[in-house]
């Protein structure tokens, strides 16, 4: 197979989360020669599968095989890669099997390397992510096995392909909050104490306000609410408490003891209840870093674009592979389409994709 026909194979695999449809199994003896360990838990599937070709440094490729629902009104058979007007229609042909194509080609491709090639690859990305990457990167930090460098092949670019890559992500913080208050009878609010009223009040000082300045990579921490309710659906009763929802997209200026200090400040005087939750800390690899510096050549090289860094948008797995002291960065094909009716990209980007994890690796012990 060349990358395209991998690719076209990977999207006519139906691989809804956390089912893998078979891929891991397809790719472990597709990557013949490599030595594979299965980190399966429950129903979900985890494959680490690597070659050491000497005593160099050890390069990871990491991604998933699973992607969400298709969902309805799609003009072609979402799980049939159809090539048309330019393009390459599928569910996961942007997020993210075209990474995974141009990433396993390459390594199936590469017959000298001066250290280690690997692929860490889970089919619980797309879903609540306990039992994918985190349970491999358990297995290979107790292994002695973690790499020293990552590439996660996510969509990262935005109007051209190569215009971006990510060097790191924002963390996320939920905030859960219940503001009490006393119910009472709407026509006697002396005898009450109102939720609703009192929110209101101070709302306007906290939503949508940034809780820092941002820096030269991230943007300003924000506090967005989510979620309020309250009340009984009726007119006559003034509700008991009332329930809000918020999150917080922080940088690393902004932590959770800032959070709680600015709920207390705008709080101050009323009895409530606040818990805090993180999906997922910020990171930043350094940019002077061989994984940027070589990533960043060959996009150049390839696409003659200069690939700005950048920490924008959601989550990937780099959230808890940066952690363990790896250099992690996201490079993949534009990101316009991912999780949408008529997901797409081009045959001409997963080539190009391909054709940079070649480079990426040709130059690294170089």
């Amino acid at each position: 197979m060349d990358v395209v026909e991998l690719f076209k194979h990977f999207v006519n695999t139906k691989s809804e989360t956390p089912d893998d449809g078979g891929l891991l199994d397809f790719i472990e003896e597709y990557l013949e020669g490599f030595d594979a360990v299965r980190v399966d838990v429950a129903d979900v599937k985890n494959l680490f599968i690597y070659k050491k070709f000497g005593e160099g440094e050890h390069l990871c490729f990491a991604g998933h095989v699973d992607v969400v629902p298709a969902g309805n009104n799609w003009d072609t058979n979402p799980y049939e890669a159809v090539e048309k007007d330019g393009y390459i229609y599928g569910r996961g042909t942007q997020d993210m099997k075209s990474g995974l194509a141009a990433f396993t080609q390459a390594v199936k491709e590469t017959e000298e390397f001066k250290g280690t090639l690997s692929l860490l690859l889970t089919s619980d990305e797309e879903g609540e992510a306990i039992n994918g990457t985190v349970k491999v990167l358990e297995f290979l930090e107790n292994n002695d096995m973690l790499p020293d460098a990552c590439v996660v092949a996510e969509p990262t670019c935005e109007e051209r392909f190569g215009d971006a890559i990510k060097v790191g992500r924002r963390g996320s913080i939920n905030g859960y909050l219940t503001l009490k208050g006393k119910q009472g009878h709407a026509a006697y609010p002396e005898k009450a104490i109102n939720p609703i009223h009192n929110i209101s009040k101070i709302l306007g000082n906290m939503a949508g306000v940034d809780l820092d300045n941002g820096d030269e990579f991230f943007a300003p921490s924000k506090f967005v609410v989510t979620d309020i309710r309250s009340g009984m659906q009726v007119t006559n009763v003034t509700p008991n408490d009332l329930e809000m929802m918020f999150n917080v997209r922080n940088n690393t200026k902004t932590t959770q003891k800032e959070i709680l200090a600015f709920v207390a400040k705008h709080f101050e005087g009323l009895e409530y209840e606040l818990r805090l939750t993180q999906g997922s800390y910020p990171f930043k690899t350094d940019t002077d870093t061989k994984l940027v510096k070589h990533i960043d050549s060959a996009i150049e090289s390839v696409t003659g674009l200069k690939p700005k860094h950048s920490t924008a948008g959601g989550t990937s797995d780099a959230r808890f592979i940066a952690p363990m002291g790896v250099n992690v960065i996201e490079f993949g094909v534009r990101n316009d389409t991912i999780h949408s009716v008529n997901e797409r990209t081009t045959r001409a980007e997963v080539e190009a994709l391909y054709s940079i994890f070649k480079k990426l690796i040709e130059a690294w012990e170089k």
